[in-house]
C-alpha cells in the first residue's frame, strides 16, 4: 500500500507539472512550475490589499512620503525596462503600482503581487537615506516579480490534490475552492501576510534579485552591506519583514559576492555633475567676454 501511494503521489506530481506552466525568474534564471495564474494570485491579493489600506493610517511626514513614492517609483521604471528589454513585456501590465508610506513602529516594509507597496515608518531610522530604503523595496518588489507567492501557492496546491486523490476524494469541481481555501491557509489573511513566509532559498533569492533592481534604478548597491549591518546591530524583532530571513552573517556574505555582478547594472545619476559642468563652462565664458572688453577698453 505504502509503495502504492509513493506511484500515486509520482503521478500526481507528474501530471500537475504538465499542466502547469515552467518559466524561469528574472536574474536568477530558477526554473519554476506554477500552477496558479496570475489572474488567480492578483484576483486573491487584491481583495486584500483594499481591506488592509481601509484600516491602515497614511504618513503625515510629507518629506518622506515623497521620499517612499520617488524611490518605488525609480524601482518600477526600473523593472519595467529590465521586463520590456528581456522578452518579459507582456508582464509589464500585471503592475499597477502604488506607493504608500503609513504609521507604523514596526521595521517592516512590504510589495503585494501587482505591485503594491507599503512602507511602514518605522523603518526608515534603519534605512536612513534613500538608497538604503532602494534595498529594502527592492527586495520586497523580487518577490513580487520572481512570483514567490504564486510558488508558495502552486506548491501547496499540488499536494493539497496529491493528498486528496490519495484519500480518493478529489472532484475535479472542487479544484477551484481548493485554491481559494489555500489562498488563505497558506498565505494567511492581510496584505501583509503575502509577504511573509516565503522560504530561506526565496529570501535569499529576493535579496539577489532586489540588489540588482535597485543598482537598474541608479542607486549604489554597496549600501547594502552597510544597511543589513545597522539591521544586524539593532536586532529583529518578530514583527520585522525579516526575523524569518537568513542569518546576517550568511546574507551579507552573500550580498558582497553578488556586489560584482550589481555593480554591471549601477549607473550614478550624472544630472548634477552635467549641471555643475554647464555652470562652470557659463562661468568661463562670461569670464572671457569681460576680458575681452576690458582688452578692448585699455585700447
Amino acid at each position: 500500500m505504502k509503495n502504492l501511494k509513493i506511484i500515486l503521489l509520482a503521478v500526481i506530481a507528474a501530471v500537475m507539472a504538465s499542466c502547469g506552466t515552467t518559466s524561469k525568474v528574472p536574474i536568477t534564471g530558477r526554473k519554476q512550475n506554477l500552477v496558479v495564474s496570475n489572474e488567480q494570485v492578483l484576483s486573491l491579493s487584491s481583495e486584500q490589499y483594499k481591506e488592509y489600506m481601509k484600516t491602515a493610517t497614511p504618513s503625515t511626514d510629507v518629506e518622506n512620503t515623497a521620499m517612499v513614492k520617488r524611490v518605488g517609483q525609480k524601482l518600477a521604471d526600473a523593472v519595467v525596462a529590465y521586463l520590456s528589454s528581456n522578452g518579459l513585456g507582456e508582464e509589464v501590465s500585471q503592475y499597477q503600482w502604488e506607493f504608500n508610506l503609513v504609521q507604523n513602529k514596526e521595521v517592516n516594509a512590504f510589495c503585494m503581487p501587482g505591485g503594491k507597496i507599503v512602507v511602514y515608518e518605522g523603518i526608515l531610522p534603519v534605512t536612513q537615506d534613500e538608497a538604503s530604503l532602494a534595498v529594502v523595496l527592492g527586495h520586497e518588489i523580487a518577490h513580487a516579480v520572481a512570483k514567490h507567492s504564486a510558488e508558495r501557492l502552486s506548491n501547496a496546491y499540488k499536494q493539497q490534490i496529491g493528498m486528496q486523490v490519495l484519500g480518493g476524494v478529489a472532484q475535479a469541481a472542487g479544484a477551484s475552492s481548493t485554491l481559494q481555501n489555500l489562498g488563505s491557509a497558506v498565505l494567511g489573511v492581510g496584505a501583509q501576510a503575502w509577504s511573509s513566509g516565503f522560504s530561506r532559498s526565496q529570501e535569499s533569492e529576493a535579496d539577489h534579485i532586489g540588489l540588482i533592481f535597485a543598482a537598474m534604478a541608479g542607486y549604489d548597491p554597496e549600501v547594502a552591506v552597510s544597511f543589513w549591518q545597522r539591521m544586524a546591530a539593532g536586532g529583529k524583532s518578530s514583527n520585522s519583514i525579516f526575523s524569518d530571513h537568513p542569518s546576517d552573517e550568511k546574507r551579507i556574505k552573500q550580498i558582497q559576492e553578488w556586489m560584482p555582478e550589481a555593480k554591471t547594472y549601477y549607473k550614478p545619476a550624472t544630472v548634477a555633475s552635467t549641471t555643475q559642468s554647464t555652470t562652470t563652462a557659463k562661468a568661463k565664458t562670461t569670464t572671457t567676454k569681460k576680458s575681452t572688453k576690458t582688452s578692448k577698453k585699455k585700447k
